[in-house]
């Protein structure tokens, strides 16, 4: 039996549509991997990301007030959201834009900062807002590290943290 033209389209179509669906579907999951108002999973590292973002912050000298989002492997000083990305590669070996410290921070600001709603960036913007004082980033790590010990304590036993 002789296959016919439209056959032909139909079965070329149908072998298109399928090599297109993993295509779409990562398309579709990557966007999901930049939810801004993703909570991921909590850990003990997160805490340990937090504590030693306040280290890395621990001096008004150290505050970059300008922060672009671009952090320099080899910077003297540090926005909020350099610090918790420095912080962060070095307690789990990479970073993650909406890993769970980044996030409660960003969770934070929600919380406490005033011009919120003028905010792009939430970390980089808070971070660079006239009215934010050293004192103010230092509340961040404070109310960020109690989020974080009060959400291992709600982990359900057995959870890995």
């Amino acid at each position: 039996m002789p296959i016919t033209a439209n056959a032909l389209i139909l079965r070329a179509t149908l072998i298109a549509l399928l090599t297109c669906v993993p295509v779409v579907r990562a398309v579709f999951q990557s966007g999901s991997d930049d939810d801004p108002e993703a909570h991921p999973p909590i850990t003990k590292a997160d805490l340990r990301i937090v504590h030693l973002a306040r280290q890395i912050l621990n001096d008004s000298s150290k505050w970059n007030r300008a922060d672009t989002r671009n952090c320099p492997a080899d910077a003297n000083v540090f926005s909020l959201y350099c610090a918790l990305e420095k912080a962060t590669k070095e307690v789990t070996g990479s970073f993650q834009h909406r890993g769970a410290a980044m996030q409660e921070a960003r969770f934070v600001i929600d919380e406490i900062a005033p011009n919120r709603k003028k905010y792009e960036h939430r970390l980089m913007d808070y971070n660079n807002d006239p009215s934010t004082t050293f004192a103010d980033i230092q509340k961040v790590f404070d109310l960020v590290e109690r989020r974080i010990t009060e959400r291992l304590k709600q982990a359900p036993r057995g959870a890995k943290p």
